[in-house]
């Protein structure tokens, strides 16, 4: 399963987020998939698409990062999968 991770810099931490990001080069824990990520030069936004049914391992990478990064984490579906379930729903 395809997970969308958002995250913001917490105010005042913007450089303790990017060192740990540069040391650890921000690596999602074994069963975990980096599809891509993805950050918006000079903001505190930024992206990161993951793979993984483990959701322990999915948690851990949550956790390695939450004291210095607001997380909003949700599933996603590709086009092929969300037009499939509409067409379920609504008929074609």
């Amino acid at each position: 399963m395809k997970f969308m991770l958002t995250w913001r810099t917490r105010p005042g931490l913007y450089k303790a987020a990017f060192q740990q990001f540069l040391e650890t080069g921000g690596p999602p824990p074994k069963g975990v998939e980096q599809v891509a990520r993805y950050h918006v030069p000079g903001s505190v936004l930024g992206w990161h698409v993951l793979e993984t049914n483990d959701m322990t391992a999915l948690a851990e990478h949550v956790n390695n990062w939450g004291d210095l990064i607001d997380i909003e984490l949700n599933p996603i579906v590709e086009d092929a999968q969300a037009a499939e379930a509409a067409a379920r729903v609504f008929g074609k």
